[in-house]
């Protein structure tokens, strides 16, 4: 019987730090890169996301 997998949670940490890159400038990288505009959208997805749910 085959086995169907309906959600997937996956689930990460990130630490900014003396890791092997070792990245030495002084702003993060979020703001470096416009982390801004891309926490924007991924709000906005997850919103939809939610609506989507509870109209079900």
């Amino acid at each position: 019987m085959p086995v169907e997998i309906r959600e997937l949670q996956i689930i990460t940490t990130i630490t900014e730090g003396g890791g092997a890159g070792g990245n030495t400038s002084s702003t993060s990288p979020a703001t470096a890169t416009g982390g801004e505009d891309i926490i924007a959208k991924c709000v906005e997805q997850v919103l939809e996301i939610l609506k989507e749910k509870t109209e079900r």
